[in-house]
């Protein structure tokens, strides 16, 4: 039985990779910020099969709650098998974290290097540690732009370049992340799961919701992927890759390019070192 962990666990694409999870016999770990919603889930997902569920309190709003849920974690598992980061939001609205960083940014991008460092001692405890980043083909409308991570320092906001800024950024963590593994047990690979009928779609105007609905995927599809990227021999050397479903896995010239990667690694690790 592997241990998995899955941010943002309690519905839509989370929600699907758990249930594929569990219906494998798998030990799946819910990290989500709202604990009744993760609670309905792990309730609903352990009349689904063999598998175990748990569920633990994870806000990647707050840097000092990830740093405290990741170091619970560490006391109680000596290692994980599977991390997948598939939390994310998308806000139209110029939002800020705990620690004052631009919402999207610090939750898609941010709270995950932090998570993902944090856990990345036990996941190279197992024999086959799998790191799992959902990104997204919006990254290809992305830039990286350090001095515009604090949101009081953010003058023009645009939601959706934002969300493509953050996603572009968790690539580039996804690319530098498995350079680093290079050579080890472990693998670092992203996916674009492609237009999936999830909640940030839900979020839209009811017209608008109406007609992207007849181009989406249910997310039981990117949830079988992200099983076989984490389970299936075929991927043991399969490591700094992107692929996508529905679409070709098309990347920006910025998303390939190695010196961004290790300078936005870098910066970053600078910037949460005193959580790490």
């Amino acid at each position: 039985m592997k241990i998995v962990v899955i941010t943002g666990a309690n519905t839509g694409i989370g929600f699907a990779t758990a249930q594929a999870f569990i219906q494998d016999g798998q030990h799946v770990i819910l990290a989500c910020r709202n604990p009744q919603k993760a609670e309905h889930a792990r309730i609903e997902l352990e009349k689904l099969g063999t598998g175990k569920v748990e569920v633990i309190a994870l806000d990647l709003n707050s840097l000092q709650n990830i740093q405290d849920t990741a170091n619970s974690l560490l006391q109680k598992y000596e290692k994980i098998d599977v991390l997948v980061n598939n939390a994310g939001i998308m806000t139209p609205n110029l939002e800020r974290t705990e620690d004052g960083f631009e919402k999207q940014i610090g939750v898609n991008y941010l709270g995950h290097f932090l998570w993902t460092l944090k856990l990345l001692p036990a996941v190279q405890k197992s024999e086959a540690g799998r790191i799992i980043n959902l990104a997204s083909m919006m990254h290809l409308m992305g830039s990286i732009q350090l001095d515009q991570f604090c949101a009081d320092d953010v003058h023009k906001y645009n939601g959706v370049i934002r969300y493509g800024n953050s996603k572009l950024a968790n690539l580039l963590f996804s690319h530098a992340l498995a350079e680093k593994l290079k050579g080890t047990s472990t693998t670092s690979n992203a996916l674009h799961p492609g237009g999936v009928d999830s909640e940030i779609y839900r979020e839209l105007p009811k017209y608008q919701y109406k007609v992207i609905k007849l181009f989406l995927i249910p997310p039981s599809k990117p949830a079988e992927l992200i099983k076989k990227i984490a389970l299936d021999p075929a991927w043991a050397k399969r490591n700094g890759e992107y692929v996508s479903l529905q679409t070709p896995a098309i990347q920006s010239t910025k998303a390939k390019n190695k010196k961004l990667a290790h300078e936005l690694y870098d910066a970053t690790y600078a910037m949460l070192k005193d959580y790490l």
